[in-house]
């Protein structure tokens, strides 16, 4: 397009500094909430004060913070189970079943140990809680291998597999805790039992210590990726599958490894939200809203870029959003779904704005192109 003496050209980008990716994304995290400040306009609210509430509850009030710090640890599991497949070039939609998997593994490892609301005897906390945390991670990957499997043996499509699975999953649960089921609460109610207090995860400053959990698996991925041999292997798969089985990469170990860590990881996310945070401790009666949730993970991790560290702050960033929408909703009287509204208006602007991830625009002089055009009137 010209403009003047000037052309606006869009061209690709070689490299793409982490400096530009910031400022990328902040753009497009402003353009979203300007957008959906039109929904506030409409419902005659003001958008200032309608984010003034948002931010103010989910980051800075003793009682939202802790609701978007769980949230926060929940989506960035949910992150990374996606993010390990996908830099292997490979999609884990998987994430709600291996969530479910973990949660049932976990409350299997408490019930194994007489662990129910019948009966007070059981094993302390300390050899009982890293148990239930192994059992959830085994749950998880477990159900990831089965993709992994039939991907990387048989090439059967892993998108496929993870959704069937995660429909499986979703009926299992509700046979397991549902009345008469194995897990079933001792009201009868559609719910798991309740763990005890003694087999409840510490807190810190309020929020479970599965925090540590979850930053801690992003350094490590961070790490492997960058640094460690099979992170290599990973990348040069995703990259190029034929290319990676010519230089003796396994192009069955690697989708089996990445769905079974990532399956791991999920599993871990279900123990967070069934088993570690205050107010829950069961499989409550609306699990299957927490399965939803998981599905933002697809979008924090391609958001990211893939990056475990830069996924961070985006899940930080949808966790306060989801928390401080269904606060100010209620607060404005305004209708349900604005935090899902508000979601998915920010899902979109920042997958669209990924273009810029790949493109940019350039302002080129005709004069510079052109020697022979200088001082040409």
């Amino acid at each position: 397009m010209k403009v003047g003496s000037y052309d606006l050209k869009l061209e690709k980008r070689i490299t793409l500094t982490a400096w530009q990716t910031i400022t990328i994304a902040i753009a497009a995290i402003l353009v979203a909430l300007f957008l959906f400040g039109f929904i506030f306009i409409f419902a005659g609210i003001s958008p200032i004060t309608a984010y003034r509430e948002i931010f103010s509850y989910a980051f800075f009030n003793q009682f939202g913070l802790p609701l978007t710090l769980n949230r926060f640890i929940f989506l960035l599991l949910c992150t990374y189970a996606f993010i390990i497949p996908f830099r292997a070039g490979l999609w884990n939609i998987g994430m709600t079943g291996q969530l479910y998997a973990g949660a049932l593994s976990a409350f299997a490892v408490l019930y194994a140990f007489g662990v129910n609301e019948f009966n007070a005897t059981y094993p302390s906390a300390i050899i009982l809680l890293p148990l239930v945390i192994l059992g959830a991670a085994l749950g998880g990957a477990g159900l990831g291998a089965i993709a992994g499997y039939l991907k990387g043996k048989y090439n059967v499509n892993e998108i496929v597999v993870t959704m069937m699975l995660n429909f499986i999953l979703f009926w299992l649960v509700s046979f397991m805790i549902k009345e008469g089921g194995v897990f079933m609460n001792a009201g009868g109610r559609g719910e798991s039992f309740e763990l005890p207090d003694a087999l409840q995860l510490p807190l810190v400053a309020g929020v479970p210590l599965t925090i540590f959990i979850a930053l801690g698996i992003g350094l490590l991925l961070a790490y492997m990726f960058a640094k460690t041999r099979i992170g290599y292997e990973i990348r040069a798969y995703g990259q190029n599958p034929a290319a990676a089985a010519y230089a003796g990469i396994s192009s069955v170990r690697i989708p089996l490894l990445v769905f079974i860590l990532g399956g791991a990881v999920a599993g871990l996310a279900g123990y967070h939200y069934f088993g570690a945070v205050p107010g829950v401790y069961k499989i409550a009666r609306n699990y299957g809203f927490f399965g939803d949730l998981a599905f933002y993970g697809i979008i924090c991790g391609l958001i990211s870029s893939g990056n475990p560290i830069g996924a961070m702050p985006v899940a930080l960033l949808f966790g306060g959003l989801s928390v401080g929408g269904r606060f100010v909703q209620g607060k404005l009287d305004m209708s349900f779904g604005l935090d899902f509204a508000l979601l998915g208006v920010l899902m979109i602007t920042l997958v669209a704005f990924q273009f810029f991830y790949r493109y940019k625009f350039v302002w080129a002089s005709k004069n510079k192109e052109n020697p022979l055009s200088q001082g040409v009137s």
